[in-house]
């Protein structure tokens, strides 16, 4: 049985994004110093060219400067936990951004900013870049894949070795745990957090714990994927389709406060399609 790499694993997974309608890319291209650079910094995590892109057009009749303002809101942290700011983009994400500006009449008038078109999936932007170089608080990481809606980085896949003795679930968490605490600015728009070591592959929020990292074993709520089969491509599939994404983000993703404070959970793959199956039932 030929010898799979890290590298190997990397590939497959950009190909099968790229099948789902993604644009990939190599952060080598489209960093600071790449070819066709899309950040002026290794500390922007946030693609705004094609952030003011996108509130352009999800947004035409809105002002530019209102526009303008949105992108500002987001762009900027406001909380001083990574949770907490979280929690305040997630409602900006799926709710949009509260912007005024002056109308036609000369009054004042208030709307909002769409960041994400939840209604058609093609009128976004997706973007999937492999190692993405951050570099913030005098630390430089390089999350194997991170996936963008829009410029926004929305989901970071971390990704191991399987032929290596401690590449394990287990360490692939750990690294995000540690990408977290050194480069958080990449965590501030996060939807979902990926691990997989080629064979095994795990969903999990952002304040989850390694237990509550899961499985995703099903495409399209019927059929379950057998235990013991490769996991990662299901899951890819099941979670990361345009449409199944979206609804993921919007309608199956709570915040919840506890006595340890502030929990964001994300349905498993029984609940999302349990739901799913109990709508289109009525």
């Amino acid at each position: 049985m030929p010898f799979i790499t890290e590298a190997d694993i990397e590939a497959a997974l950009l190909e099968q994004l790229t099948s789902l309608g993604f644009t990939c890319q190599s952060d080598s291209i489209t960093g600071p110093d790449g070819s066709a650079p899309e950040r002026e910094a290794y500390s922007d995590t946030i693609l705004v060219g094609r952030l003011r892109e996108a509130i352009a057009r999800l947004n035409p009749a809105i002002p530019d400067e209102a526009r303008e303002d949105a992108l500002k809101k987001i762009i900027a942290s406001e909380k001083p936990s990574l949770i907490e700011e979280n929690r305040r983009l997630h409602q900006a994400l799926c709710e949009g951004v509260k912007v005024e500006f002056y109308g036609d009449d000369g009054m004042i008038k208030g709307d909002l900013v769409r960041l994400i078109d939840f209604d058609d999936a093609a009128a976004n932007d997706w973007l999937a870049l492999n190692q993405f170089t951050v570099i913030e608080g005098g630390y430089n990481r390089r999350p194997d894949v991170v996936v963008f809606i829009n410029g926004l980085p929305i989901g970071v896949i971390e990704l191991k070795n399987p032929g290596t003795e401690t590449a394990t679930l287990t360490g692939a968490y750990n690294q995000l745990q540690t990408y977290k605490a050194q480069v958080p600015s990449l965590f501030r728009t996060n939807a979902v957090l990926v691990t997989s070591d080629g064979l095994l592959a795990r969903i999990g929020s952002l304040t989850a714990n390694e237990e509550r990292f899961m499985p995703w074993r099903t495409t399209d709520g019927v059929a379950i994927a057998a235990k013991g089969l490769p996991e990662l491509a299901t899951l890819i599939e099941g979670v990361f389709e345009k449409r199944r994404f979206l609804e993921l983000i919007r309608d199956f993703t709570v915040f919840g406060n506890t006595d340890s404070g502030t929990v964001k959970i994300i349905a498993g793959y029984h609940q999302f399609h349990a739901v799913k199956r109990a709508v289109a039932a009525t």
